[in-house]
């Protein structure tokens, strides 16, 4: 069962940050989990949420602020005080930390509330621009977004679900894909093995708990994204 730190390693350093994703990159797993964002000025970026409120001790929506003044805001802090100097990363950046590793690397496409127009072909630009085209996955939970990748057969992609849905793996091949990222609790609904079923490749979102993913191992899901990617390791290696 392949492994991916989800938003680096989370569990142990400030999501999303440099310092999260240099841990990762010493570590033999599949691959990183990100979410990018674009700036006022067209720059992506590396951040969960769509506002900096959560995890920086700045104010307001990404989209409305320059990288510039992402770039000031202190990312760590509200983690531990150690990580002050931790900033918002680009996805350049992050394609820097692994230039030279085998890692994968699970983008995934932000929408909440405001969608960014073009921010997948800019992700597929850029990753091709740096030798990454064949190492991404882009994965959404805008499956208009997914459908445009899939149709422009550029890289591999994923659809994302958080809810109970019926046949899945049906809906999933009409987007175009046989990927879905399912959430933890629907993983152990007859959504997940009937897809798996199918023909599926089923990754699993958020996995902490050994023993769930023990089971989840167990009946064939293909990979989990988890905060803890150290203690999947130790324990499955």
């Amino acid at each position: 069962m392949k492994i991916f730190a989800h938003r680096g390693c989370s569990g142990s350093y400030p999501e999303n940050t440099l310092a999260a994703f240099r841990a990762a990159a010493e570590l033999p797993i599949t691959g990183v989990e990100i979410d990018v964002h674009l700036t006022k000025d067209g720059e992506i970026v590396i951040i969960h949420d769509e506002k900096v409120n959560r995890t920086t001790n700045g104010k307001g929506y990404v989209k409305e602020l320059t990288l510039k003044e992402l770039k000031q805001l202190d990312c760590g802090s509200w983690y531990s005080e150690e990580w002050s100097e931790e900033r918002i990363p680009t996805l350049d950046e992050v394609f820097d930390i692994f230039e030279n590793t085998n890692h994968r690397l699970n983008i995934e496409i932000k929408s909440d509330v405001f969608p960014y127009d073009g921010l997948a072909n800019k992700v597929i630009d850029l990753a091709a621009k740096r030798g990454f085209r064949n190492r991404i996955l882009l994965s959404s939970f805008n499956h208009e977004d997914i459908q445009s990748v899939v149709q422009g057969k550029q890289v591999e992609s994923a659809i994302l679900t958080f809810e109970v849905l019926v046949d899945v793996y049906d809906y999933a091949r009409v987007i175009g894909t046989k990927r879905i990222h399912v959430s933890l609790p629907s993983a152990f609904r007859k959504m997940t093995t009937d897809a798996l079923r199918k023909g599926a490749i089923v990754y699993v979102y958020t996995v902490n708990d050994v023993s769930y993913a023990e089971e989840l191992q167990r009946i064939g899901v293909h990979g989990i994204f988890t905060d803890y990617p150290e203690k999947m390791l130790a324990h499955f290696a």
